[in-house]
């Protein structure tokens, strides 16, 4: 999908939202966490596919956080029940606000949150890396991890969205993400918070999707992921084999780790949802894959939504009357049609480790060491992370604080020095920030002037 959003925010004198992050929210709602075993998900001793769909309203435009706001939450909850789903994704949160009332509404209605730690202002840069991977970053990742870990209904955490694209030279950012997975978990650990999963969601870029896969599953415990999920939009309302996905089954048998659909939907030839029916089936699937994301529930200017929010004052506001399409009906009916299988699905009990992949043409890590945490976010494992920046602090890119590099991890031309002041005033930064557009060509933000100006060329990769 190759479309440019201009997503313009104010420079970091803009004022953060007051917010309750560290605060624990008394729990109303009763629902039972996801836990990973063996190459799948439970729900205690259940098996557990991903049912849902991708939940964004405006887009990468309005920048938003739907769960923190429950005049947008509660109106789509009740079309999520009428869905049948029972996950959804939201690719950006504000980890200075509460989200009790949305969390606590999702898990009235059963339904899980699978959440992006990452936002448009602190992420981890696709071109320049090695700054990027600091500890105003981490402290963002971590409030992010503090605030959702009190939800029973928190079903993973995503490292990042995409960082990984069809460019060899992205690659070298792999390190970067991973050192991240890996701080969340033992951040995690640290806290004394149940065991969430946290995994990344690669690209639909054929050419380093399983050396991507087996470079998140490769490595020691505390280095591995707990899961792999990918975007994949090769099902144009085909079937099994001429989409691909019999293929994707065989590639991943083995894998080690439990593995899911991050996006689907190609809408090609238009959608019949058929992807359901593989997805669900224990002869074709299950034994592999636990489920996918449908994309996507909002209709934005990318044309993958299923339900059309009517137009309130400016971008923002999204809380206008919600109008289903046709679509809407066509996945509620697949999703009926093809309901979860019983019994365990034929999954593998054991997890297993991959190699790491060799370095090649498409692939330019030529090391398995990660780089170090940077020790200025040592102290958050003891006292928390504390209040989060939000959705419009002065942002972590060029914040300073960084590790060492380790050698082939694509340190690109920072210093891991300087400010956001001096970032603002620096070239093209290719940041791996806020990404929301359906299929693969994620593009740069930009940082220029006082404001901070991001350009979304296709969509840009968390």
């Amino acid at each position: 999908m190759r479309s440019t959003i201009i997503i313009t925010a104010l420079a970091a004198s803009g004022t953060v939202n007051a917010g309750v992050a560290g605060t624990k929210n008394t729990k109303r709602a009763s629902i039972t966490p996801i836990t990973a075993k063996g190459n799948a998900f439970f729900k205690g001793d259940e098996r557990f596919y991903v049912r849902g769909i991708a939940y964004q309203p405006g887009g990468s435009s309005a920048n938003l956080d739907p769960l923190a706001d429950p005049k947008i939450c509660l109106e789509d909850i009740k079309k999520f029940e009428d869905l049948g789903i029972n996950v959804v994704r939201v690719y950006s949160t504000d980890n200075s606000k509460s989200h009790k009332e949305c969390m606590n509404a999702l898990a009235d209605a059963g339904i899980y949150v699978a959440l992006d730690v990452n936002n448009p202002l602190y992420s981890i840069n696709r071109a320049t890396p090695h700054p990027s991977y600091n500890a105003v970053y981490l402290q963002s990742v971590f409030a992010t991890i503090d605030e959702f870990a009190q939800y029973d209904n928190t079903f993973a955490f995503f490292s990042g969205n995409e960082v990984i694209h069809d460019e060899a030279e992205s690659t070298l950012a792999a390190p970067y993400v991973k050192a991240t997975d890996r701080d969340m978990r033992a951040y995690i650990k640290a806290r004394k918070y149940r065991a969430i999963p946290v995994g990344y969601s690669a690209a639909d870029v054929s050419k380093n999707r399983m050396q991507t896969a087996k470079y998140f599953n490769c490595g020691s415990d505390e280095e591995r992921s707990d899961f792999f999920a990918f975007n994949d939009y090769s099902w144009c309302k085909s079937d099994f084999k001429t989409s691909g996905w019999d293929v994707k089954v065989k590639n991943f048998t083995d894998y080690g780790l439990p593995i899911f659909l991050s996006e689907y939907g190609c809408t090609t030839n238009g959608r019949d949802f058929g992807e359901v029916s593989a997805l669900m089936d224990p002869k074709l699937m299950t034994k592999v894959y636990s489920g996918g994301l449908m994309y996507e529930y909002t209709m934005e200017e990318n044309g993958y939504g299923i339900v059309n929010i009517t137009k309130g004052k400016d971008i923002t506001d999204q809380t206008g009357a919600r109008i289903e399409l046709p679509e809407f009906t066509a996945y509620k009916k697949a999703l009926a049609k093809y309901p979860a299988p019983t019994g365990d699905g034929g999954y593998s009990q054991t997890t297993k480790a991959q190699d790491c992949p060799p370095k090649d043409d498409d692939w330019l890590v030529d090391s398995d060491e990660l780089p170090e945490m940077p020790a200025a976010a040592k102290k958050y494992f003891e006292n928390g992370a504390g209040k989060g920046p939000g959705l419009n602090g002065a942002g972590s890119q060029w914040a300073g604080d960084a590790a060492s590099p380790t050698t082939g991890s694509g340190s690109g031309s920072g210093s891991g020095s300087g400010s956001s002041s001096s970032a603002s005033a620096s070239a093209t930064h290719n940041a791996a920030g806020f990404s929301v557009a359906g299929p693969v060509n994620k593009g740069p933000f930009v940082v220029t002037g006082l404001a901070l100006l991001f350009t979304l060329v296709g969509a840009v990769a968390l």
